[in-house]
């Protein structure tokens, strides 16, 4: 392995791969959907998160981009070759060897190869390479019926090499040779009325959109404009509704402008028109898009605009159509997508009443049971997520304590005593009814949570969730009632919350503040 000279290391890039963005206004609300996803519902001294005083919408702030790294450095194909001709020339390497010495000697710089094709010399070329051949072929085609016949089949086989077994390695050479501008340009031209290809060239793009750097591509080549119309003139297919889907739930993941773009677009108003049609089934892509949409995962993002979407979509109607599409029950291959794109929707305490007030309690608990009885447990644990966001409105609350909720939820626990993942929810339902709720709470502890407690901590020692979640629960079963704490401690709750706190680092405040609201002077010990 050779030391690159400074002459050949004069032809590596040092630019970032991210492109820097310019500075935006924003809409940024005081109550962000962080807020009501990630903060702990437990009693002590917390502010409820549905009585945070709301700003006004039309408030602004500025959201500032984080700087862009400098520590990513590419070479382009052309100098990457050079450099492997030069090991055998120079140092009179054979070609696997000299192949092998380049990649390593590049890795060790930190040159980023993705996206290079990597042959050894004499055995193979560039041009050789299956995805680049597809886009040349790609290239030289015209759009008409034969032209569109053989399009289909280079489309499909691109697919193909992206989700195969070097489907990474290749879509990152699929994008570095232009194929995201390719398949956009494509995707652009496609009459409507050609459907198979638009649909092929629909999950291609949805494939080269991996990352950050391919979602400013798609941004800087007017996918979210060229996109929404094809979403606009093909809503009859479903198909194309899928597909379609599938691209802007790839292109908005972790970028706030592109979610800025098609909010601009009024995609929202595109997707209660399409739930509220499709009758005879919703694509998964449209779910997933809209829990991206709403979903603040930019992080060179100080302050996302997604609370606000999440407000725009419930005020249209969305957050009522969700809970349609969610009367099918168990007999709907969306059911988790829905559930968790309704949960995305479901930011504040004015949507998650009109949820219930529109029968979405009634129908989460039907799919609850139902999940119980089928040991759907992925069923079971998106159900539970999505009742316990919306057991953060009091009415909620009292709404379901009054359906036998709390009984229902410990059936279910029993049903799936052997999988942490749904027990986990299940606490996670009670610690929010708990939640300043004294009455709730000895209602809890008749239901059975106190022993599920006790009996999922014992079982399941060595799951740090499950314990983390355990711990919470208690707080809020103890807080406010002196009764409750006689009974847990009586059943020997403190020596397993202390064996928690020890073994588990992610559990020490919360098994900490358990000790101390169930009376016990020398909790930090």
């Amino acid at each position: 392995m050779k030391i690159l000279s400074w002459s050949r290391m004069l032809s590596i890039s040092g630019e970032t791969l991210e492109t820097v963005y310019p500075f935006r206004t924003m809409v940024f609300n005081n109550m962000t959907s962080e807020l009501l996803t990630e903060v702990d519902l437990t009693d002590a001294y917390l502010p409820h998160p549905h009585k945070i005083e709301e700003e006004e919408e039309e408030e602004e702030a500025e959201t500032f981009m984080g700087p862009p790294s400098k520590n990513v450095r590419t070479i382009s194909q052309e100098a990457f070759d050079e450099l492997v001709k030069e090991n055998i020339e120079d140092l009179g390497l054979d070609p696997t060897e000299a192949l092998e010495d380049a990649i390593q000697t590049l890795t060790l710089q930190g040159v980023d190869l993705s996206g290079i094709v990597t042959c050894v010399p004499g055995e193979g070329s560039v041009m050789e390479n299956p995805v680049i051949k597809c886009l040349e072929r790609l290239k030289e085609l015209g759009f008409d019926d034969d032209d569109l016949d053989e399009m289909v089949g280079l489309l499909d086989e691109l697919v193909g090499l992206f989700t195969g077994v070097e489907g990474s390695g290749n879509v990152a050479i699929g994008v570095r040779n232009g194929g995201l501008e390719l398949v956009c340009s494509i995707c652009s031209n496609i009459p409507i009325v050609s459907e198979k290809v638009l649909v092929s060239a629909l999950k291609t793009l949805a494939l080269l959109i991996h990352d950050v750097q391919s979602t400013e591509m798609f941004r800087s080549s007017d996918g979210p404009k060229m996109v929404v119309g094809i979403l606009k003139d093909g809503s009859e297919s479903l198909e194309v509704m899928n597909a379609g889907f599938a691209v802007v739930a790839a292109a908005a993941t972790g970028n706030e402008v592109v979610k800025e773009l098609f909010i601009e677009l009024k995609i929202d108003e595109l997707i209660l028109e399409v739930l509220n049609k499709q009758s005879k089934g919703i694509s998964q892509g449209l779910y997933d898009s809209i829990r991206v949409l709403l979903t603040p995962d930019d992080n060179r993002v100080v302050a996302s605009q997604v609370y606000g979407y999440a407000r725009r979509f419930a005020k249209i109607g969305i957050a009522i159509a969700l809970v349609e599409s969610l009367r099918s029950g168990l007999t709907s291959p969306s059911l988790v997508s829905a559930s968790v794109a309704l949960k995305a929707v479901a930011v504040n305490d004015e949507i998650c009443k009109s949820i219930a007030e529109s029968g979405g309690i009634d129908i989460i608990f039907k799919c609850i049971d139902d999940s119980g009885e089928h040991g759907n447990k992925i069923v079971a644990r998106a159900c539970c997520s999505l009742l316990s966001k919306l057991a953060g409105s009091d009415s909620n609350k009292s709404a379901i304590v009054e359906k036998e909720g709390m009984n229902k939820l410990i059936q279910l626990a029993a049903r799936f005593s052997d999988d942490p993942s749904v027990l986990q929810e299940v606490m996670s339902i009670f610690t929010v009814l708990c939640l300043r709720s004294p009455d709730n709470a000895a209602r809890a502890m008749e239901a059975g949570a106190g022993d599920l407690a006790i009996q999922a901590m014992e079982k399941f020692s060595n799951v740090q969730q499950l314990q983390r979640s355990s711990c919470l629960m208690i707080r809020n079963l103890v807080a406010r009632n002196p009764e409750n704490r006689t009974l847990l401690l009586s059943h020997g709750i403190e020596k397993i919350i202390r064996r928690a706190k020890v073994n588990h680092e992610t559990c020490k405040d919360a098994a900490t503040d358990a000790l101390r609201d169930l009376g016990l002077d020398n909790y930090n010990s």
